[in-house]
């Protein structure tokens, strides 16, 4: 195989791997007719350890002192206060409005690397900080009330941006241990640390149940083996052969494939100002993603 072809099947992959993560909130919304929001995210978290866990065992190494509290603590974060509140804004609103707002992503990072890190931003980019940002008010101020089908509510977007802050968290975590452990390991042991803290939790609180139809765990185990297990492995196999600043903007295809998803399948409506909103956070997300000095891409998806 030559290099051309190793890079067209690398691009695919990173593209694939983001239109993976931009069905998961279409197949939350499936499993949300019968389960509760702990309940789909425990299932489709454990179907995703499960699928990850061979990487796990035969690219084990211990993780001790400072570095097995970052793994921990990016379990805590990326995986149960991410994604229970993620997916409970989701339980609040539409799948189009929460997949808008996902977008935001990078603009985040980029702010903290400024604010945490101290990377020097340059006028046009404080300029599309704020444009992404206007763009997340606009969907979350948005409304179709009178018109049938599906209503977001402003609870929900606001929950779903706050977990984006989880996610960078996550992201500044995991950025310091893959510079010592091996990225492919990093982003298992996180996923079944997290899961395991995540089943813990929902057990003390509220016990799953397992009586459920078809469909739904379907669209759970999609989520899980398609939206998480797949769509991380189909990154990190690509994102290993294209450089990081050519890779991110595919992250672009979770929020846009996400809203076209919602309209047409779950026949939800997009106020102008959501669209409006929308055009600007992936404007942004696209310039962030491409830009030469953005460090590692996102290895996060809904």
């Amino acid at each position: 195989m030559d290099d051309k072809t190793r890079h067209r099947l690398a691009i695919a992959a990173l593209a694939l791997a983001g239109s993976l993560w931009g069905t998961g909130f279409l197949f939350g919304k499936i499993a949300f007719r019968e389960m509760t929001v702990s309940e789909n995210v425990s299932f489709r978290f454990l179907a995703g350890s499960l699928a990850l866990s061979p990487i796990l065992i035969r690219r084990w190494k211990p993780y001790r002192g400072r570095d097995l509290l970052l793994l921990l603590l990016a379990g805590v974060i990326g995986v149960p206060l991410q994604f229970l509140v993620q997916f409970k804004g989701l339980q609040l609103t539409t799948v189009s409005h929460a997949s808008l707002i996902v977008g935001t992503l990078p603009m985040l990072l980029a702010l903290s690397s400024a604010l945490i890190l101290h990377e020097r931003l340059r006028p046009i980019e404080w300029g599309l900080l704020t444009l992404s940002g206007a763009g997340a008010v606009l969907i979350a101020i948005s409304t179709r009330t009178g018109t049938s089908g599906p209503q977001p509510t402003l609870r929900g977007d606001l929950l779903v941006l706050l977990s984006m802050f989880a996610s960078v968290a996550m992201i500044l975590c995991s950025k310091r241990l893959v510079n010592k452990h091996d990225a492919f390991h990093v982003t298992a042991a996180t996923l079944v640390s997290g899961t395991i803290l995540l089943v813990g939790w929902v057990e003390l609180t509220r016990p799953v149940r397992f009586h459920f139809s078809f469909e739904s765990w379907a669209a759970v185990l999609a989520q899980g083996l398609l939206a998480t297990a797949g769509a991380y492995l189909l990154w990190n196999w690509g994102l290993s052969r294209v450089p990081a600043s050519h890779a991110g903007v595919f992250l672009n295809m979770e929020p846009m494939l996400g809203a076209v998803l919602g309209v047409t399948l779950l026949h939800e409506k997009l106020a102008k100002t959501a669209i409006l909103g929308g055009a600007m956070i992936i404007s942004a997300a696209v310039y962030f993603s491409l830009r030469p000095h953005s460090g590692e891409p996102v290895r996060l998806g809904s």
